[in-house]
């Protein structure tokens, strides 16, 4: 294959003693005119190749079908009210609707009636204490960058907005429905050039005031990347404010009481814990937080005496437990009106559901019914109630939500389910478990129609291992696509990710990153001494910071697997802190500035790993030009790299889009990004030829 001309700079910077080359860092200029040209000779020829892979219509087809089943949100409960979002079959984008007391619907934000291109995305929303008003975000565009808006909910009408630097923020109502605390950006001219995203601050606003009016709240003097969050009580009286530098596993977090004089004392600051913390609705502030207890638990204290809140003054009610790790609370009314927690933990990344006294005295009930799925949050009315919502899904059953009740404590019943759209194939699902280098088990998910290695198969290995992402049972049409076609799906559960809890977390980041990698490539020889699948069957797929976790092990182990797709990836660790929001990864990664932190991310660093002369397997790389978290940068410099150095005849792909981003994205889109990757994962591991 003739791969479009790429010149190789002359370019080695001397890094705290490493000499690092870097001959495509033009690549790194969307405007230069060379970065232009070949780009598009690069769109030329993923097109040639993609069009012409024998299996691409075969899994539009069917991913067309199967993309539209519908997703149903968990509803959030103000004032008697039900918010809660839905997407049905031929919906684009999910819509935000209100369920009244009386059961009747209305749809308050669609973002295709707002924009019938389908590029404007809900990012966001927050509905008042009473019900009666709704803060909600949108972007365009796929640039995530998140435009606040307020509605009356009765009308329908716009209140307030657009309130623009508003990404990632969160929103926390008074009583009354007149002000808000979020966060917000600082203008672009009151910040250095080249940290517009950063440099956030926590606002007062009254609905309806112009933002540069905003009372000033917290955020002076903090770390450029902090990320804050906002909780208020139900009656108004405490203010919780939290922040975190970048994505830092520990946050610091700080309480005010607006009857009093409304400053915010300290509560948990420079301490290397995660906190999340709120005061309910029975006056005590209820903490869940993993400090000293990796695998969390669900504490109390007295948000008005500064003596209980060192951690020797907390009150467990759901304490730490030795094989599950908590993730998920609400607080709910027994029959007899006590009050009580229902939990939500997760063992081996499959969620459980159990009943806690709120007293703290034990576990109540073990609630039944659940298979080997995920559990995406639980709600309950904040003014009490004997139920609670439960959002569900696993592989075969698309996001639907379930309901609890305390008369009926270990049972669950249905309350909205999502509509599944096309056939959905015969599926079994097998957990099993790799050993990795070190001997440490990793878990896997095992998808198939087979249920048992009878015959080795194309196999599609996915997964993450980072950020303390949990990568649990859900829909995917992609998956069972693959599965339909007669293939097998696995997914991994590296370290990096929060199956296990924080100290799974943290043994696959910075200078434990290579466990990640050393999971993923045993979890793939595992498969293959399985039988599931063999080498020349196997690809490898993952996105973001899956997608540096298969461009390290395309470098690293480029036997491996015959097939890779690497989609919106970070793949030049050396620079990756100098481009959208990598500085805020600093404490996932470690940061090129420091001497002995470089030498960790040159270990790995895949671009910086290309070897001239190696046969690497077939490459697709997928960017996205919108993407503003991860740079395409990164999959145009590998990209290069890869064609340059690779002396086999497997075709290395750089597949672009524009109008989209790192994020959400209309179904419509989905459908052809996804299907050109099955289709080249099909034709390099052999099942097309099956």
């Amino acid at each position: 294959m003739r791969y479009p001309d790429a010149a190789r700079l002359d370019l080695v910077d001397e890094l705290h003693g490493h000499r690092v080359a870097d001959p495509y860092r033009w690549l790194e200029d969307d405007a230069d005119p060379r970065t232009v040209a070949w780009s598009e000779a690069q769109d030329a020829l993923a097109g040639e190749v993609l069009s012409a892979l024998p299996m691409r219509p075969a899994f539009t087809a069917r991913l067309e079908q199967l993309v539209q089943s519908g997703t149903v949100g968990v509803p959030v409960w103000r004032g008697g009210r039900a918010f809660s979002t839905r997407r049905d079959p031929g919906q684009e984008h999910a819509v935000l609707r209100v369920r009244e007391a009386d059961g009747t619907l209305r749809v308050l934000v669609d973002p295709t009636a707002l924009d019938p291109a389908g590029t404007t995305t809900l990012d966001a929303w927050s509905p008042s204490w009473e019900g009666d008003r709704l803060a909600y975000q949108l972007s365009t565009g796929g640039d995530e960058e998140s435009k606040l808006y307020v509605l009356d909910v009765a009308t329908g009408e716009v209140l307030d907005g657009p309130i623009d630097r508003c990404r990632y923020s969160p929103v926390a109502w008074l009583p009354g429905g007149d002000e808000l605390f979020y966060v917000r950006r600082l203008a672009p001219d009151q910040v250095p050039a080249g940290e517009e995203q950063f440099h956030r601050r926590v606002w007062r606003h009254r609905v309806g005031a112009a933002a540069d009016t905003d009372r000033l709240v917290h955020g002076e003097g903090s770390d450029p990347t902090t990320y804050f969050g906002v909780h208020t009580s139900r009656d108004g009286r405490w203010l919780v404010v939290s922040g975190a530098a970048g994505t830092a596993p520990r946050d610091d977090v700080w309480l005010a009481d607006l009857d009093g004089d409304g400053e915010l004392r300290e509560f948990q600051v420079g301490v290397d814990a995660q906190t999340a913390a709120w005061v309910a609705r029975d006056g005590r502030l209820w903490l869940m937080s993993d400090r000293d207890t990796p695998r969390w638990r669900l504490a109390v204290a007295d948000p008005a005496d500064p003596a209980t809140w060192a951690p020797e003054g907390w009150q467990d009610v759901v304490p730490q437990q030795a094989d599950a790790v908590l993730s998920d609370v609400a607080l709910v009314d027994a029959a007899d009106g006590s009050l009580q927690v229902l939990a939500v933990h997760a063992v081996d990344a499959t969620d459980r559901l159990s009943v806690w006294a709120a007293d703290g005295s034990g576990r109540l009930a073990d609630v039944q019914g659940l298979g080997a799925g995920s559990i995406s949050g639980v709600s309950a009315p904040p003014e009490g109630g004997s139920a609670a919502w439960v959002g569900y899904t696993d592989y075969a059953t698309p996001p639907s939500v379930l309901r609890w009740d305390a008369g009926s404590p270990t049972t669950l019943g249905s309350w909205e389910q999502a509509a599944v759209a096309g056939e959905v194939p015969e599926l079994t699902v097998v957990e099993t478990h790799a050993t990795s280098a070190d001997g440490t088990p990793v878990h896997l998910f095992v998808l198939s129609q087979a249920g048992a290695p009878d015959t080795p198969r194309a196999t599609v290995l996915y997964g993450y291992g980072g950020f303390n992402v949990s990568v649990t049972p859900a829909y995917s049409a992609q998956a069972l696509s693959w599965v339909a076609a007669g293939g097998v799906w696995a997914v991994a559960n590296l370290r990096g990710g929060s199956e296990h809890g924080e100290e799974w977390h943290r043994a696959g980041m910075r200078e434990r990153k290579q466990n990640v990698f050393d999971d993923f490539a045993a979890a793939a020889e595992h498969l293959v001494a399985e039988g599931w699948t063999t080498h020349r069957q196997l690809g490898i797929f993952g996105g973001s910071n899956g997608g540096l976790l298969v461009g390290a092990t395309l470098t690293q182990r480029p036997e491996l697997a015959a097939a890779v797709v690497c989609s919106a990836p970070l793949l030049d660790m050396v620079r990756y802190e100098l481009f959208g929001l990598g500085r805020t990864w600093n404490d996932e990664y470690g940061s090129a500035e420091d001497p002995t932190e470089l030498g960790w991310l040159l270990g790995y660093s895949p671009y910086h790993a290309v070897k001239e002369g190696t046969a690497y397997p077939a490459v697709l790389l997928t960017t996205f030009e919108s993407d503003t978290r991860v740079h395409p940068l990164h999959g145009r410099k590998l990209a290069a790299a890869l064609q340059h150095a690779t002396t086999s005849d497997a075709p290395v792909v750089l597949r672009r889009e524009t109008s989209v981003g790192h994020g959400a994205r209309a179904v419509s889109r989905t459908v052809g990004l996804a299907a050109d990757q099955l289709a080249f994962l099909a034709e390099h591991t052999g099942l097309a030829r099956r």
